[in-house]
């Protein structure tokens, strides 16, 4: 009898929990949604019938041969290669702005000298290879690919007339070429050749800075609800301040705090890790303000359509982490197969992640953070807006 009636008590706590629970039906939906969307995600990424996307390489043929032209044919007609045929100039710009994974150049004069040089009657010519410095993995197979498309082409042509008889009898047989592997650098040469090269913790630390700093914007948003829930939001209301200048004050406040947070951050990667910003530091800067304030928009929209603090912060992981994980803060998008690369680019993360990552190791000028900070600024606009059209002033 004492057993049951110490139960008691115990037994109407966890009945009156799952009845707030089961009668917020928003906030148990996303408690279930959030794990099978992303569950879903990296099962269809990585799953066994996933394709691996092309690999975008850019391609100049600087010789323009009959041999050349059907060497960028082979590599066109290639799977898992993207190519694109670009001026030298173009292609290495490209590789520095991160577009493409690796150039490759064919020199001028390779249509008659690579024949002549797998018979041993010339020096093989040389094809340079500049590749992205983040893609150390991509580099082995672009090369194991240019091999395999460069070789087949040479040898017919230097096996079959004019070009044996022009490389001569009795020569020995070597490699019809050679190749140059050049790490692509930014226009920051300089400072680029005193660095100690691709420091992966630049990429880490954008990608996870945006992470957090998102989470945090939509504590913001959930404070504004749970001070909604207190005797100071009535005092708020029957104060001079309109539902604008109340979530807009919330929304610079956070702004500067995450700006100092973001500070704080590179700080530790410089000192700790060995991080450089070789681009722009203004450029960084403006990357920086512009994701805080959408941070800070992207939170409060979140609270204004979760309506409770139980619903928004379940929306809040759903959100962020299909946010950062599109966005490639997490996997690199060149893995992503190809409608998946397209919807990153429309994600606020992905151009935060870009923007920084073009002012640090890649070593981008000014001028490269102009369309992240822009894109950044008009997302804060539209979840600003959808915030201010969404609020509630009454739970």
């Amino acid at each position: 009898m004492n057993t049951a009636h110490s139960l008691r008590p115990w037994l109407a706590l966890i009945h009156k929990d799952l009845l707030l629970f089961l009668g917020n039906r928003r906030a148990m939906l996303l408690m279930v949604l959030a794990p099978v969307l992303i569950a879903a995600f990296f099962g269809k990424l990585f799953g066994s019938d996933a394709r691996v996307s092309q690999v975008p390489v850019a391609i100049t043929d600087l010789d323009n041969s009959p041999l050349t032209q059907r060497i960028v044919a082979s590599l066109q007609g290639e799977s898992s290669l993207k190519v694109v045929v670009l001026a030298e100039a173009e292609a290495t710009a490209e590789v520095l702005a991160g577009r493409v994974k690796a150039t490759i150049t064919l020199p001028q004069g390779f249509g008659q000298n690579a024949p002549l040089a797998a018979m041993g009657g010339t020096a093989p010519p040389q094809i340079v290879v500049r590749h992205d410095p983040s893609q150390n993995t991509v580099l082995p197979m672009v090369r194991g690919l240019l091999a395999q498309h460069v070789a087949q082409p040479v040898m017919l042509a230097a096996f079959s007339p004019p070009g044996a008889l022009a490389a001569g009898a009795g020569l020995g047989r070597t490699a019809p070429f050679t190749t140059q592997v050049v790490e692509a650098v930014g226009a920051s040469s300089q400072r680029r050749e005193a660095s100690r090269g691709y420091n992966s913790y630049a990429h880490s630390f954008a990608g996870m800075g945006v992470q957090f700093i998102l989470l945090q914007g939509v504590e913001v948003g959930v404070a504004l609800l749970l001070m909604r829930r207190s005797a100071l939001w009535l005092r708020l209301r029957a104060a001079p301040v309109s539902k604008a200048q109340l979530l807009g004050s919330r929304l610079l406040s956070f702004a500067l705090i995450a700006t100092a947070v973001f500070a704080c951050l590179w700080l530790v990667a410089i000192v700790g890790f060995g991080v450089q910003v070789l681009g722009s530091v203004a450029g960084l800067v403006a990357v920086v303000l512009a994701f805080s304030l959408m941070s800070a928009a992207f939170g409060l929209m979140i609270a204004a359509l979760g309506r409770s603090p139980e619903a928004t912060r379940g929306l809040a992981i759903l959100a962020t982490l299909l946010l950062v994980m599109v966005g490639g803060a997490w996997v690199p998008t060149f893995l992503f197969p190809p409608w998946l690369q397209t919807v990153a680019a429309w994600t606020p993360t992905h151009w935060a992640v870009t923007g920084m990552d073009a002012m640090t190791w890649r070593a981008q000028p000014l001028e490269a953070a102009l369309a992240p900070s822009a894109a950044l600024l008009g997302f804060a606009a539209l979840f600003g807006a959808l915030a201010l059209a969404a609020f509630r002033w009454e739970e």
